[in-house]
């Protein structure tokens, strides 16, 4: 899910889901939700623009190439495909097996013959241990809680080797008196409103993990953080935050 606004007019794409579907997803789990919206989820404006994947993809390019990359929370498979190019190997891990098998289906569309591995997981719980030199992450903060945010933090920082990037998109709080503040408050609002009368709970909220409070909690668990400001107008707020785990220290 992405947190870089609702567009509305969008969501009604001729094979993109229906006002019912998106209802029915609405009062389904999370997990649930998104096995339901899987096959036409490339439809709605959730799925990360290709405008934000291209500009990760060159800035990449130029740190890589990479041995093993993961995409955490890959849903249907769009970062994965900017993995492929760069990557000897790259795992998908996702909690929705509708999501999965969309984006093995887009994945082997690609002909691509880098190695490809699809796990279904909560990435509170990687089953991953120092595996990779690349995680990336699109979107899909907001289906993290709050409380999580650490835990989520220091499951990735435990799958990367030293010297292993965590690579993500996000940005800052927007002005109190911008319309992309309240819209984003006033959807937050009503998913906690849903959640606390209707279980089990749909977690999906939007501005979260956001500057300057993300890069506090990455350095507090141990990874060394840049941010760089690659994208231009109408994405210049967004930001490209590169976290590497350090490597152990050489003694004399």
């Amino acid at each position: 899910m992405s947190n870089h606004g609702l567009n509305a007019a969008k969501m009604f794409h001729p094979k993109g889901p229906s006002f019912f579907e998106l209802a029915r997803q609405a009062f389904s789990s999370t997990e649930r939700g998104y096995d339901l919206l899987a096959s036409k989820f490339d439809y709605t404006p959730f799925r990360t623009p290709e405008s934000v994947l291209c500009v990760v993809q060159e800035k990449l390019r130029e740190i890589g190439p990479f041995d093993a990359g993961i995409d955490i929370c890959c849903g249907t498979g769009a970062g994965m495909e900017i993995l492929l190019p760069i990557c000897e190997k790259v795992v998908g891990i996702d909690m929705s097996q509708g999501m999965l098998e969309v984006a093995e289906q887009n994945l082997k569309a690609s002909g691509e013959s880098t190695s490809i591995q699809f796990v279904r997981g909560n990435v509170l719980e990687l089953p991953f241990d120092g595996e990779f030199d690349l995680a990336v992450c699109f979107g899909a903060h907001g289906h993290i809680l709050k409380r999580d945010e650490a835990e989520f933090v220091r499951q990735v920082f435990h799958s990367l080797r030293p010297g292993g990037r965590f690579v993500f998109v996000t940005t800052q709080l927007p002005p109190i008196w911008s319309g992309s503040y309240w819209l984003s408050r006033g959807f937050n609002f009503l998913m906690r409103a849903r959640n606390l009368f209707i279980r089990p709970p749909f977690i999906m909220y939007y501005l979260t993990f956001l500057l300057p409070g993300v890069k506090s909690l990455l350095e507090q668990e141990g990874f060394d953080v840049e941010v760089h400001s690659p994208f231009s107008d109408p994405l210049r707020r967004l930001q490209l935050v590169i976290a590497t785990r350090p490597m152990p220290a050489v003694l004399d």
